[in-house]
């Protein structure tokens, strides 16, 4: 085999494998909530299952919970049961969880929450730009927003949502109800 050729084909295999990796690094060692310091929050505008348009200026007044997540990544999958506890907890509250799917289509997600059902909207981000301007580079990757929707702390890896301590941090940012 040529080397441009052998490049070629381990090149994207080692890009992959860096993703797994970087994937399995984050679910080994657990994510934890950390202040944002990465700058001002980048504008969202994605469709639900139902072809439904959200806006992320919808939720002005909320904290929300934006999560970045795909059907095979494993860590993605463990922890949405945690964050449909989480809402549930919340419930009644200024308070949402948008679940962004990177890359798949409707039907392979419908099939996905027959097996784990979750209430919380899930929106699509076919072509992944959304995952570009927010700067994800690892699933899952979540961002909590306070109501004024300012980026206020960051996870990359998966978490136990209805932790209490998570669940405290969370209802800090709620507004007075």
């Amino acid at each position: 085999m040529s080397l441009r050729r052998a490049t070629r084909v381990l090149l994207p295999l080692a890009m992959l494998a860096g993703l797994v990796l970087s994937s399995s690094a984050a679910r080994a060692a657990g994510g934890e909530l950390k202040p944002w310091s990465g700058g001002a929050t980048p504008p969202l505008a994605l469709r639900d299952l139902q072809g439904k348009e959200h806006k992320l200026a919808d939720y002005r007044g909320k904290v929300v919970v934006l999560n970045f997540w795909a059907t095979w990544c494993d860590p993605c999958r463990e922890e949405m049961p945690s964050m449909q506890r989480l809402q549930d907890k919340l419930a009644g509250k200024s308070f949402a969880i948008l679940a962004i799917d990177y890359g798949e289509g409707a039907p392979r997600i419908q099939d996905f929450l027959k097996k784990v059902p979750v209430r919380f909207t899930v929106l699509l981000d076919r072509d992944t730009s959304a995952a570009s301007a927010w700067k994800v580079k690892v699933l899952p990757t979540t961002l909590v927003l306070d109501p004024q929707q300012r980026i206020r702390y960051s996870v990359v890896g998966d978490l136990e949502w209805d932790s209490q301590s998570v669940e405290d941090t969370i209802k800090k940012l709620l507004p007075p109800s």
